[in-house]
């Protein structure tokens, strides 16, 4: 131990006396080891850390799996009624199942209304996580009918509009203008789904639980200890075979399949996360290789030292002691470093994520991630130190004193060039990338999204479910609020939709044409289905192709009508004019004709390569679904101002609520933010790879440059007696520049090889742009080669000012 507190004292002392050394070696490394922290720190949290509940690798997310034919390329869907309580009766191997769905909910009265984000869960929902709450009770199967009226809160609800108050449970609240009792508040830390602020029975009646048709739930179920997730599929499948003999109206072709829940929440911020996981460790190489050239060069220049150590009885073993102390004593304190800048990645990497993550996820600094810091820290020191000891290992000490106080020919060359060539190649794979996203993002920017974003302000109008008690009352309501919109100063049109483009939601609904065999609804196809007002095609400014818009005479008893996309009139009438045909939503009453097509929209995600078919309703026929009762729902207003849609925000919520005075208006946003949000993982992917790919850059272009200047010194003999012997410096020039530019054209050469190698990893983040995108290799490549040009540009200038006398003149 002594032996080891002395070589930590000799390192101590050798930093102090080269304190522009330790300085940058210590800076380079709290760059690669903060960056590695902070991103650890988020996968840590979303994909190691223990879910927070009990047990949680038992608990599952049970989907439907569509038929193909209707729903191409989806291999989830959400659940049935009917079908969900024949799976938890007939299925064991589930110790629990239940069910759920979203509902908001609206707290307070007319005065100050506001909208609560909330689920409507089964009465065992909390047994299936063995939540325990932290005031009061969870459901009882008592609680799970339409009548009741009983109410949980979430700890952040009950902190912020009820103060804390410990005395909550028992206490009436009015919620969707009636009253309800609280009869408990959750933990701070439960967070499931992830969107609820409070939870409500289910309440499902008789006719409810008769549907097999429409899928709007999602299920959760806990395994039975010993029960493997194949087991479980297995037994499901077979469920689902009986179901499709049984109901083959609503149930030919569905399957069933489970998704651990983890896996259910993370989704594809797991590929983003992994990808930026080898972004970080790529940087730490890459400051290991620039550390190493340093602690090499310094090690070399004090090769007389060393030697006359070893002549005074200091074994190799001895010296190369004190090179790798010295390295972990940088790499140890550039970890600290690193660990606190690790904090302020995390916080933007957090504001970033906030959107893709679940609301328990926390990345924290906890002992984990600190633990993962020091091992981190110790490998750097000892990689950053390896190069070095191993060069160092072959350093002849009687030629560094025979050599007296001569310079000396360039030492340690190829293992420089080595390091050099590792950097440019590590840089290189980063920065394509980067540069991928960077064409992702730009490719999506240039994406016609069938609808003109600028100048619309959009908001919800959210109706509580039991508020209108018919249809016509609703259409009626939103008529009314629509007059007084568009009337305002400023606003050149307003229109109603039930699910913007681009906001997460929309209803997928089978449909038949009038004419044609009728099919069981499990072979009809699927499409998206949009309930829309006269006038939102003209907000949003997408054009009717053929035939017309909705007209306020599409009203309730008149002649039901429907608009189509472009694609889906090219895809079910591809050589004859579907305009004047008739078809029928299987959930609705009805035939209806066909009166106007429409420009395709990107309804579900702006990087959608396939149009998206669409079937438009008239608000003014709203009707009650023929699956179940009829409840009131939400519709978001769209408003086009003539200036900044924001200034028209108080004038329209105002309006709204001279109409229903008591009806929440949320979600209040441009049409542009929407948009915006849309693209905001490739945002997040793009920004994070290319500061981590900046800063590869940053690090090879300075180790690039140490290294050429350091030769240079190494070299000032030779190239004076060249010089002495007629070269020019135009030739030293020449000289410096060729020799520093090889190991760059390697290194480009490998890291090509390797990002090729690598592309497909990413493939999965990009939209419009191939992971091998020639124009993207060959610009970074090109800019490593400049960089690199710029790197080698100054010690070779110095090199010309060598004075050849005056290196004579030593010699």
């Amino acid at each position: 131990m002594r032996t080891y507190l002395t070589d930590l004292r000799h390192a101590l002392r050798s930093l102090r006396r080269n304190p522009a050394f330790a300085i940058g070696a210590i800076l380079v490394l709290a760059l690669g080891i903060g960056a590695n922290t902070a991103i650890f720190s988020l996968v840590n949290a979303a994909m190691l850390r223990p879910l927070p509940f009990n047990q949680p690798d038992q608990l599952v997310q049970v989907w439907h799996v569509p038929p193909a034919k209707s729903f191409p390329g989806m291999d989830k869907f959400s659940v049935s009624p009917a079908n969900y309580l024949d799976w938890k009766a007939q299925s064991t191997s589930f110790d629990s199942m239940s069910i759920y769905n979203f509902r908001s909910l609206s707290f307070g009265g007319a005065d100050h209304p506001e909208v609560v984000e909330a689920s409507a869960v089964g009465p065992d929902f909390f047994t299936v996580l063995r939540a325990k709450p932290l005031l009061g009770r969870t459901f009882t199967p008592d609680d799970d009918n339409p009548s009741a009226r009983v109410i949980l809160l979430s700890y952040n609800l009950w902190r912020d509009r009820f103060a804390s108050d410990p005395g909550i449970v028992g206490r009436d609240i009015t919620v969707n203008s009636e009253r309800y009792t609280v009869i408990g508040v959750m933990p701070d830390k439960f967070r499931m789904p992830d969107f609820a602020w409070a939870w409500v029975p289910i309440g499902w009646t008789d006719a409810d639980r008769a549907i097999r048709g429409n899928h709007n739930y999602l299920v959760i179920a806990r395994l039975k200890p010993q029960i493997t997730i194949d087991q479980a599929k297995s037994e499901l499948s077979a469920i689902s075979t009986r179901l499709e003999q049984q109901y083959p109206e609503d149930d030919k072709g569905w399957g069933a399949t489970l998704v651990p829940l983890r896996e259910q929440f993370i989704g594809d911020v797991r590929t983003a996360l992994l990808v930026l996981l080898g972004a970080v460790a790529f940087v730490l190489l890459i400051a290991c290789a620039n550390v190493a050239n340093l602690v090499l060069a310094k090690t070399l220049a004090r090769g007389k030292e060393m030697a006359i150590r070893s002549a005074l009885g200091a074994g190799r073993a001895v010296l190369l002691r004190h090179i790798l102390v010295e390295t972990l004593l940088l790499s140890l304190l550039g970890g600290t470093l690193g660990f606190l800048l690790a904090r302020v990645v995390i916080a933007l990497s957090t504001n970033l994520l906030a959107d893709r993550l679940p609301a328990f996820m926390n990345a924290t600094l906890d002992a984990q991630v600190l633990i993962y810091t020091l091992l981190l820290s110790v490998a750097a020191g000892v990689l950053a130190g390896l190069f070095p000891s191993l060069r160092f290992s072959r350093v002849d000490l009687n030629e560094i004193l025979k050599q007296g106080s001569r310079g000396s020919s360039d030492t340690g060359g190829k293992t420089r060039n080595l390091l050099v060539v590792c950097e440019v190649a590590l840089s290189l794979v980063l920065l394509i990338g980067a540069g991928l996203m960077i064409r992702t993002l730009w490719q999506l920017r240039n994406v016609q999204p069938g609808f003109d974003s600028g100048n619309v302000l959009t908001m919800t109008v959210a109706v509580p479910r039991n508020h209108f008690p018919t249809p016509s009352m609703e259409a009626n309501f939103f008529q009314e609020v629509l007059q007084r919109v568009k009337a305002l100063p400023g606003v050149q049109e307003a229109g109603l939709i039930d699910s913007l483009p681009l906001d997460g939601s929309g209803s997928h609904q089978p449909f038949s044409i009038e004419g044609r065999p009728l099919l069981p609804m499990a072979d009809q196809p699927e499409v998206d289905v949009r309930v829309i007002s006269t006038g939102y095609l003209r907000t949003m400014r997408t054009p009717v192709i053929r035939g017309r818009d909705f007209a306020e005479s599409d009203a309730a008893g008149r002649p039901g009508v429907v608009m189509i996309s472009e694609s889906l009139a090219q895809r079910f009438w591809p050589n004859e004019d579907p305009l004047g045909k008739h078809l029928t939503l299987t959930f609705f009453s009805g035939v209806r004709e066909i009166v106007g097509i429409v420009q395709d929209v990107k309804l579900d995600r702006l990087d959608d390569k396939h149009p998206v078919d669409a079937i438009y309703m008239a608000v003014n026929q709203l009707a009650a679904n023929v699956k179940g009762p009829w409840n009131s729902y939400d519709l978001s207003l769209a408003v086009r101002t003539k200036s900044d849609p924001r200034n028209a925000t108080t004038a329209v919520t105002d309006a709204i609520h001279q109409v229903g005075p008591d009806i929440p208006v949320t979600n209040v946003l441009r049409m542009d933010d929407i948009l915006a949000q849309s693209i905001s993982p490739q945002r997040f992917n793009m920004m994070l790879l290319a500061v981590f790919a900046g800063l590869a850059l940053l690090l090879a272009a300075v180790g690039i440059y140490g290294v050429l200047s350091y030769s240079v010194r190494r070299r000032v003999r030779e190239i004076g007696i060249r010089m002495a012997l007629g070269a020019s410096q135009s030739d030293i020039l020449r000289l410096v520049v060729s020799d520093g530019m090889k190991p760059i054209f390697i290194g480009v050469t490998v890291g090509l090889v390797a990002a090729f190698a690598l592309s497909r990893l990413v493939a999965s983040l990009l939209f419009g742009v191939p992971p091998t995108d020639p124009l993207t290799f060959t610009a970074v490549a090109l800019l490593l080669v400049i960089v690199g040009i710029a790197a080698n540009t100054l010690p070779a200038y110095r090199a010309t000012r060598v004075e050849p006398t005056q290196t004579l003149r030593e010699e």
